[in-house]
């Protein structure tokens, strides 16, 4: 990603991609060891770039208080992303907090109760590869009004402990999806960009447990969703995006 490490470059550079003609941006951050990003430094930046540009803002919540979430939806963020997680045991070893899941559920409704949009995100095998605790994200979830919910799959990252992990099988990702699906089913879902890339058994998979979205589809994925008589549409923009830049060619 871009690096924007104080308020006045954040304001520069979005307002030079603007000007290249970029739809949007996606703004992002290490957290501190409570899970929470530095957005008081930020949130004037980040109006000032509303007010100059027409760029579509997404941010990488973390976790977050509702007098936070209201300032950034005031400030004009368009949405926002964040990790759910239904097991204690894995938010505590994989993301290293002294704290559970509730904290993610008070997130939530404190981007709820400031009005904004909220894009939850589900990492199958997050648990060193293994299954646990993504349908309980699931039923968090559904809570709460969410306009899309993306699924995504924990890729081996060098230099990680999850490095020689055993991924998640596409079967596995593909009954996420399902449990999804059924518990939204008039909801927008992602087969998101974080994944085993050129696995094409998941992509089939999650077109017929019900996606409506695909980060880099394969050719083979394309036909099977022409094959069911699915309107195709091209998005250069994160898959979270829910304001519409498509287009029935990918270079439109």
């Amino acid at each position: 990603m871009i690096s924007a490490m104080t308020p006045d470059l954040l304001v520069e550079k979005c307002v030079r991609l603007a000007e290249r003609g970029n739809h949007g941006v996606l703004i992002s951050g290490g957290c501190d060891e409570k899970g929470r990003l530095p957005w008081e430094k930020f949130i004037q930046a980040i109006k000032k770039v509303k007010g100059l540009t027409s760029l579509y803002i997404s941010v990488h919540s973390g976790l977050i208080d509702y007098e936070t979430a209201l300032r950034l939806k005031e400030a004009g963020v368009d949405q926002a992303l964040i990790d759910v997680i239904g097991d204690d045991d894995t938010y505590r070893d994989i993301y290293h907090v002294d704290f559970g899941v509730s904290e993610i559920m008070s997130s939530m409704e404190s981007l709820q109760n400031a009005n904004l949009p909220i894009i939850p995100h589900i990492v199958c095998g997050l648990h060193y590869g293994k299954i646990k605790g993504e349908k309980k994200a699931v039923e968090m979830i559904a809570q709460f009004d969410v306009e899309q919910v993306v699924i995504v799959s924990l890729m081996r990252i060098r230099g990680t402990p999850v490095e020689t992990v055993n991924t998640p099988s596409a079967e596995e990702v593909a009954e996420i999806i399902a449990e999804t699906r059924f518990k939204f089913p008039g909801t927008q879902i992602s087969l998101g960009c974080a994944r085993e890339r050129g696995n094409t058994c998941m992509e089939l998979l999650a077109i017929d447990a019900g996606v409506n979205r695909m980060v880099i589809p394969s050719e083979e994925a394309i036909r099977r969703a022409e094959n069911y008589g699915l309107e195709i549409r091209y998005q250069r923009t994160c898959c979270s995006v829910s304001k519409g830049f498509s287009g029935k060619e990918w270079q439109s």
